[in-house]
Formats: C-alpha cells, structure tokens, sequence
C-alpha cells in the first residue's frame, strides 16, 4: 500500500497519474498546480467539462496535468491505489460523487475529501466505504487560494491504512516550517482529520474578531485613522502578534479606495458572512461541554453585525455612556496589545481544550504539539506563537489547558493588568468588545476555585428535584433538599444533557 516519490515516478513513466482531482474552483486549480510543480501527475475533472479544457489549455498547460472528461476517464488514468481528491462543495455533492465513483474503484482505492466537511459526515462516509473495501480521507486544507498554491496546511484523518499511499503527495505539496517540516501529518482515524479543520476554522473566527475589536478600540478611543492604525499593527507583526492575520490586517488597513481616496475599509459595509464552520465548532463545543465561549461569542458577533438595518434604527433609540477622557495614546496602544495577545492564548486554549474532550468522547488520539506544528505554516491561522503552543505539549502531553503550561501562565499574569485596564475603557466608553470580554470571562472563570455553580445547583434542585453535590461529602453523592416543606423525598434523576 506504501507509496513513494521514486513510485510516482515509476507510474508517470506508464502514462497513469499519481492522483485525480474533482473539481476546479479556486481550491481545487491550485491544488493540481501545486501538485504538479512538485514533479506529480494529476488528472483533473470537472462536473462542467468545459472547465476542464478551459483548464489544461491554459493554467496547466505544459505541465503534468491531465484532462478528464468522465468519472470512467478520469479513474482508467490513475495508478493504483488510485486516489481520487474530490475539491467540491460540502453535503450532497460529495455524496453524489462518492456513489458515481464506488463502482469505478478496486478494493484499497482511495477516496479523498478536501473540502470543509461537517466531521460526522466524513465519520459516515469511511465507515459505508470501509464495508465496501474502499479507504477514505477527509482531510482540512487551510490556507486559501495563495496557500493552496504555494503551500497549505493540510490535515488528513480517516482511514489509517491510506496515509503511507498520499503522504507523499499531501507532505509534498504542503507548507513547510523553517526546519523543513512539512505542516501536514496523519491526525486520527475517522472524522479526526475534518474535526482539527473545524476547530482552526472556530479559532479562526475568534481570531479575526479580536482583531476588528482591537481596531475597533484604537479607531474609537483615539481618533486614530486606517493608515494609522495599520503602522500599529505593522508593529505589532513584528513582535509576539507575529501571524498571518495581523499581517493582513496591516494591508487591509492601508488600502486606499482609488475612486474616492478614501481608506477602502471606511467604505465596507459593516455586516460579516460566514460559511458554518464556526457554528459547527460552538454546536459541538456544546455537544462535549467544552467552555468555548469566545469562539462562540465570534459567531454570535457575525449574527448581529447582520442585523445592519435594525442596529442602525437601535443606535437612534437606545443611548451609551457619556463621552469618556481620551486616554494616553502610546500606554492605551500597548494596553491593546497586550490585551489582544492574551485574548488570543485563551481562544486558542479554548481550541486544544475542545479538541481534547472530543478526541477522549470519539477514541481520537490527537497529538496536539503535531497539530500546533500543522498550523504553523500555510493556515490562515499561522502565528508564531504556534511554536510555543507546540513546545508546551511536547513538554507536557498530557497537559490538561493550554493556560497551565508555565510559558503561558506567566504570561497571562504579566498581560492580565493591561488586559482588564483595556475592557474597562471599552466598557465605560460603550465600544463593542464581545470576543476580547468573553476570552477574560474564560480566564477568570477556568482560574476560579469556587463559583456561584452552587446557586444554580440550588435553584435546580428547589424547582425540579434535580439533587446537588455537598463538599463535605465524596463526589458522586447526590442530595435533594425538601426546600419547601411541601414537596416529598423523590428526587430527579442526575444527568447532564
């Protein structure tokens, strides 16, 4: 079943194609470029077959790159174990293709999908294909059109016995750290693979509001213009804010719109879309009870910027604060910073935390240095502190959140003054923080020995019967209290939804 380079070779030099792709949208064109300037053959199909020639007679002319004009085509030009990597919209459009190519395959062929599926669903699909004798791949690929060109992250789960066979390809065309290590390894078996895919994409989410709030901050308390604000944050990209999206966000910052001269982000709407994946993170995180608030409180921030017509009828009825004094611009400036920075740490501890409780909920073994390491390069997501994040695992694999690890905990206790003391500006001046806010709620709810739980407990136990815990006694005891005097002694069953 292992395949290697010096195989691919060997199956050029008999005219067959190391991989098939399904469908050429942005992804998917650039994955067979990449693909073929890192010396494999590709056969490309596409549902509207005049892609396909408007493809390989332009793009990927006078490359390793083969037109399909059928599923049958495309499968007789594949070396076997044929792998065919299916770049097409999530739901029934992998579906539809995965029951068109079932036929077609041999026992061992290998299906692939590489677009951003629900992880139950790959879940689902290996397990049909398993029974048939067919291997399945779902795999997360992060790092947009550039990155699918030059080199994504790419994180493959699903069926083991298939790694050996498109590790070649996958480690080959992927991004690579400093030390040459490729950002893609074998997550899991099953939906593993879809599942890390997701929870980057929730970080991702959490990532890019804490930036606009942070933007926001700047813009609101100090008067400061786009161009200004993005010289900030060319700053900051040169410190521990080291990533991708702040590199970005510098860009966006100094774009001038060439109609009008003005800053082009002044003329954006202010409503956000979004494709679902972060909901699937927080209804997930919901499943497994794992605390991702700020993640979730992204996603919610999304829902209410959509609410443009009605927020800005709202802004004409309901009042804020009066103005408050413009603080000192360069100690406001690092306040930010370092609030912004902290806030990070705890979304992504939100992150590994949830991929920790659903891994032990699923019979994952997810080793979470590798997927720091994986997101190190080519992801949207990529910062440098992803380094960090991997050296505490190493450390400590068993280590229970991101926040205990020492590097971490010192460095919340040295950001968290200048964290608070940013917040209680926005609050007092009525600036919308909702991701900076929940990412402190979490610190200091995940750092509390004791909290007002023992209320709620209470209030369940008074209208429902639902029992309670004692602290003088071992847990897993459970007690019903007779609050009223009226009620009897038959207590609620004990369970956690």
């Amino acid at each position: 079943m292992t395949q290697t380079l010096e195989d691919g070779q060997a199956a050029r030099q008999t005219g067959r194609s190391d991989i098939g792709v399904v469908g050429l949208a942005v992804m998917g064109e650039n994955l067979i470029l990449n693909m073929a300037s890192k010396g494999f053959t590709v056969s490309a199909f596409n549902r509207t077959v005049s892609k396909v020639t408007d493809f390989v007679e332009g793009r990927a002319k006078g490359q390793s790159i083969v037109g399909a004009y059928d599923l049958p085509q495309l499968v007789s030009q594949l070396s076997k174990p044929r792998k065919v990597m299916l770049m097409v919209k999530a739901g029934p459009a992998v579906d539809s293709f995965i029951e068109a190519l079932i036929p077609l395959l041999e026992p061992g062929d290998i299906i692939i999908d590489g677009g951003n599926t629900h992880y139950p669903d790959t879940v689902r699909r290996e397990k049909t294909l398993r029974e048939k004798g067919l291997y399945f791949i779902g795999t997360g690929v992060s790092g947009g059109e550039e990155g699918a060109l030059t080199g994504p992250s790419i994180m493959p789960g699903g069926s083991p016995e298939a790694w050996e066979a498109v590790k070649p390809i996958f480690q080959g065309i992927a991004a690579r750290v400093a030390d040459g290590t490729p950002c893609c390894d074998w997550v899991g078996s099953g939906g593993a693979g879809h599942f890390v895919k997701m929870v980057h994409n929730g970080i991702e989410y959490a990532d890019m509001q804490m930036i606009a709030e942070a933007y926001s901050l700047l813009q609101g308390e100090l008067g400061l213009e786009p161009a200004a604000i993005g010289k900030i944050f060319e700053d900051w990209n040169r410190g521990e804010l080291d990533s991708y999206l702040i590199e970005i966000t510098a860009d966006i910052l100094s774009k001038v719109d060439e109609q009008t001269g003005q800053p082009l982000v002044d003329l954006i709407l202010d409503t956000a879309g979004q494709k679902g994946t972060g909901k699937w993170t927080s209804t997930t995180a919901l499943d497994v009870g794992s605390p991702a608030m700020t993640i979730t409180e992204a996603v919610y921030a999304r829902a209410i910027s959509s609410l443009k017509d009605e927020r800005v009828a709202a802004s004409k009825v309901l009042k804020g604060p009066e103005q408050q004094p413009k603080p000192d611009q360069a100690e406001f400036v690092e306040q930010v910073r370092r609030a912004l920075y902290a806030s990070k740490i705890a979304a992504y501890a939100q992150g590994f935390q949830l991929m920790k409780l659903a891994a032990a909920e699923n019979g994952w073994t997810l080793d979470f240095g590798s997927v720091a390491m994986m997101w190190r390069g080519g992801c949207i997501i990529r910062a440098a502190f992803l380094d960090d994040i991997k050296a505490a695992y190493d450390a400590q694999p068993e280590l229970g959140n991101l926040l205990l690890a020492p590097y971490f905990a010192n460095l919340m206790e040295s950001h968290q003054g200048a964290w608070r003391q940013a917040i209680s500006v926005a609050v007092l001046s009525g600036v919308w923080i909702p991701a900076f806010s929940s990412a402190l709620a979490y610190y200091d709810g995940y750092r509390s020995a004791r909290l007002p739980a023992n209320i709620l407990q209470a209030q369940r136990d008074y209208f429902g019967a639902h029992t309670y815990e004692r602290i003088d006694k071992p847990r897993g005891e459970f007690f019903h209290t007779n609050w009223t005097g009226r009620g009897g002694t038959t207590a609620s069953s004990t369970y956690n939804a």
